[in-house]
């Protein structure tokens, strides 16, 4: 023991003498003041003691770290970045080194935090250290301890949804590692799973956003609804965001509204002001989330951006027939992209499937024909002010005879009038039409009569409305004939329900 001790006394003054030297130096380089630093604490300096606990702890060599426990100073130092030995210790895997260092550091220092606002016992959890969290817990650490941002035990440093800078609580960090073990420890010992981070997210929105199946089972039962509508964003949100069907699924079964919108405070940080978890799942093309909550009563045209949207945008045949299947509004109008006619169109002109997609499901085609010019020579600009994305608010007629468009004109057309009676083509459609191939079939069209059938269906179809026609549980209601059904349908314009899956004209 005495040889020992008279090592580390030669340690520490060859450490003390090497520091008063370098402070020397440092005061005589040129343009160097003596003053003392505006924060101490980022450069104090540790002790030899402090340096060899640490060594001890990092080795794990128990019997040395005893031998130190006489240097009780030691243990209450912090280094530059605020980690004192029971920092380290709650990191490393042996529970006797912890043990050692516990009851060597004083009680008033256990709920210290580091820099970043960690305590021993928000280390241990955030390094899944089962056996270091319940020994730390038994022994009295707080699982709600705030840290330096204010924010509880089970939360910290979750970082889950997109919040890199807002610190959390022990058990968020537990839910975001969806230790389920850990999370469950934390509860029994009084983790509170109702105190959210700085942003407002709960252990629940982590555990649903991270897909920690296990750690969500137990933390739905112990989450209040209050704590959750005050948070401003539902776990359905999470777990839609995240594309983890199975944790949606379970949130669904558990009772949660998929049609808990989010609040303007959380919308206002996503530049289309999003509200619905169908929304997420839509955007992320999942299509096994779109599904569970279509099927779970999820209203597709609750958004500023209408979810049928963004399908379109993506060309995804199988997101637009779900939605489109589920009541999604083939007549939106895009709040920051107006135009005379519907605005889904304008995804569609290319694309003979999705064009057939929207005018089955009851298209206001008509409206595109509806040209104030009609046979009149419609004003000349000296620009085209369109570019190949983004069509401004227009007359159909303005849009398709555009230079980089008219190609597709006669194609276009000539499927719309499937879905129309006679209608009035205007001078500048028909100008460009007339170059076209199908200009022939196109002219008989609108200069001859319609037949009876093709009437009757659109007549039938007007009567219903357009809701209706959006409704496919009412078609089934509906006392007719399946073949009638299916003709008022325009089941046989359905070219992705016939297996067609590229409308490219």
């Amino acid at each position: 023991m005495d040889n020992y001790a008279s090592d580390e006394d030669t340690d520490e003054d060859f450490d003390t003498q090497l520091i008063i030297q370098e402070s020397l130096q440092d005061i005589h380089k040129p343009g160097t003041t003596q003053q003392a630093p505006a924060d101490e604490s980022s450069h104090s300096f540790v002790s030899a003691d402090y340096k060899k606990i640490i060594e001890t702890i990092e080795t794990g060599k128990e019997d040395a770290l005893a031998r130190l426990t006489k240097c009780h100073s030691a243990f209450d130092e912090a280094d530059e970045i605020g980690w004192l030995p029971l920092h380290k210790a709650a990191v490393q895997l042996s529970k006797n080194i912890l043990e050692i260092t516990l009851k060597a550091s004083k009680p008033s220092v256990w709920e210290q935090t580091t820099h970043s606002g960690e305590t021993p016992l928000f280390l241990a959890v955030s390094s899944c250290l089962l056996e270091n969290t319940s020994f730390l817990l038994v022994n009295g650490c707080n699982p709600n301890a705030k840290n330096s941002e204010g924010n509880s035990p089970l939360l910290t440093g979750a970082n889950a949804l997109g919040q890199a800078s807002d610190s959390s609580s022990i058990l968020l960090e537990a839910a975001s590692g969806g230790n389920p073990d850990s999370v469950t420890l934390l509860l029994e010992h009084g983790a509170d799973a109702n105190i959210p981070k700085n942003s407002g997210h709960l252990p629940i929105h982590v555990a649903a956003d991270r897909g920690h199946l296990l750690a969500l089972k137990i933390l739905v039962p112990v989450t209040d609804f209050a704590a959750i509508k005050q948070s401003g964003i539902s776990p359905v949100h999470c777990a839609a965001a995240g594309a983890h069907p199975q944790c949606l699924e379970f949130l669904i079964q558990a009772g949660f509204d998929v049609n808990f919108m989010l609040d303007q405070r959380i919308r206002k940080h996503y530049d289309d002001h999003r509200k619905s978890a169908l929304y997420f799942a839509v955007s992320n093309g999942d299509l096994s989330s779109v599904k569970l909550l279509l099927s779970a009563g999820a209203l597709p045209n609750q958004d500023p951006v209408n979810c049928l949207q963004i399908a379109l945008r993506m060309g995804n045949y199988e997101l637009i027939s779900l939605l489109l299947r589920h009541g999604a509004n083939v007549n939106y109008f895009c709040r920051v992209n107006p135009l005379h006619f519907p605005s889904a169109l304008q995804y569609t002109l290319k694309d003979e499937v999705m064009l057939r997609m929207l005018l089955n499901y009851g298209y206001d085609t008509e409206r595109c024909f509806d040209c104030p010019h009609g046979d009149k020579v419609h004003p000349c600009y000296t620009f085209e002010g369109w570019t190949s994305t983004v069509i401004k608010d227009t007359m159909f007629c303005e849009v398709i005879t555009l230079s980089w468009l008219q190609h597709l004109s006669g194609k276009v057309v000539r499927v719309m009038l499937d879905y129309v009676d006679q209608v009035r083509i205007c001078s500048k459609l028909k100008a460009v039409l007339q170059k076209q191939g199908l200009w022939s079939e196109i002219h008989f069209i609108l200069t001859n009569p319609r037949s009876l059938k093709h009437l009757c269906r659109l007549k039938i179809r007007k009567c219903m409305g357009k809701l209706h026609l959006r409704c496919p549980v009412f078609m089934s209601f509906l006392p007719l004939p399946n073949r009638l059904k299916a003709y008022i349908l325009y089941k046989e314009y359905d070219l992705y329900g016939q297996g067609i899956f590229t409308g490219t004209w």
